[in-house]
């Protein structure tokens, strides 16, 4: 039976930005040039996509709005991409998150691309709003869907159960040909485990864009709560994202940390770092694919709060390795932070626990193992 190493083969991996295939694709990159494959990423330009060059990496810049442009601007992008398909020839092109998904498969479709996957990391700004805006683009965005799937040989891969039965209801995608995949896997050589440094001060960080969607405004409002009787300190660690509708403005940030609710560390390149500097880590996010922070900080030993919700829950074994918390709950989520703040000894079993959990089902070696065999099985079809 051929197998994929026998197979040579172009792959074109497409994303909304090179900071998401950057930090979060970086070793299935490359794990695909060690086993032979040609690596080819198409992404905007930016300053991660620069530092995939670095890497050795082939990059076509690809003009992408990430917010809704005007319709010729958006047809120009599916046009941009059919064009860079039919010239580069691939055997295969992986998209990454919703539009480079539904634009990606219009123009696999129009360039003749005969295997396609795509990767639904999460539900995004679309289908995560409720206003009249988001209410809209949903309905665009589940045309385009059925277009982009309609007798192709696609693959789609999810990073939770709920997210899958989510699209699945609605009709975006078909019952057939799914895989569920745990996250973007993490780095546990990297991220090791290192026992928490004693302090009178813990010290709770948040590692995440900053985003009212992250759950960043309820963090503030458990800090404020807390303020009055607990000694902590609450550190964002992350910067607005100017191309979300959902982020929170430098402003407002700058406000809370003048009121000294909070912290404001910004973006850091160390954030194995910032996990060893820190006693708990904290999320309260409405919704991810598989957070990748949290199981990064987990890796590092530390016990996580987060909320329960689809991507995170997946990522914490209740009073176990953390703790879960209700949507937009500042009053439970200040009780479990208290909780942990208080109990070192709680802190250090959580996260023991934790870091045995990322070994046993999230390790990198894991989750590219598991793409690997996606190859295969589209290719054989």
């Amino acid at each position: 039976m051929m197998t994929i190493l026998e197979y040579t083969m172009k792959i074109l991996l497409v994303a909304n930005t090179g900071w998401y295939l950057f930090n979060f694709r970086l070793s299935l990159l490359n794990k695909l040039s060690e086993e032979g494959f040609e690596v080819v990423l198409v992404c905007p330009q930016d300053e991660f996509a620069q530092e995939l060059k670095k890497n050795g990496y082939r990059t076509i810049f690809w003009d992408l709005e990430r917010q809704a442009a005007r319709p010729w601007e958006e047809w120009d992008s599916i046009r941009k991409l059919t064009q860079t398909y039919r010239i580069e020839k691939p055997s295969l092109v992986h998209h990454f998150t919703i539009k480079p998904v539904t634009y990606g498969s219009l123009s696999a479709r129009l360039a003749g691309v005969p295997a396609i996957i795509n990767s639904i990391t999460g539900r995004g700004y679309v289908f995560l709003g409720s206003d009249q805006k988001t209410a809209f683009l949903q309905m665009v965005v589940k045309l385009l869907f059925r277009l982009a799937y309609f007798k192709q040989n696609v693959i789609t891969t999810f990073e939770n159960e709920s997210d899958l039965n989510f699209f699945v209801r609605r009709g975006l995608v078909s019952e057939k040909n799914l895989w569920l995949i745990n996250g973007v896997g993490v780095d546990t050589h990297l991220y090791c485990y290192k026992p928490e440094t004693k302090v009178d001060i813990p010290l709770v960080v948040f590692p995440g864009r900053l985003l009212w969607a992250k759950g960043v405004g309820t963090l503030v409002e458990a800090a404020r709560l807390l303020k009055t009787r607990l000694h902590l300190r609450v550190i964002l660690v992350g910067k607005p994202d100017p191309g979300n509708p959902e982020t929170i403005s430098e402003r407002i940030i700058r406000t809370w940390v003048k009121e000294g609710i909070v912290e404001w560390w910004g973006w850091q390149s160390d954030m194995r770092s910032v996990y060893h500097q820190c006693h708990i880590v904290v999320l309260p996010s409405m919704g991810e694919g598989i957070s990748k922070a949290l199981l990064e900080a987990a890796a590092c030993g530390r016990p996580i709060v987060t909320t329960d919700v689809p991507g995170c829950r997946e990522v914490v074994i209740p009073g176990v390795t953390g703790y879960l918390i209700p949507l937009n709950d500042s009053a439970a989520l200040a009780e479990k932070l208290e909780k942990l703040a208080t109990n070192s000894k709680l802190r250090i079993q959580m996260g023991q626990a934790g870091r045995r959990l990322i070994e046993e089902k999230f390790s990198e070696e894991l989750v590219n193992e598991e793409i690997l065999s996606i190859y295969q099985s589209i290719l054989k079809a």
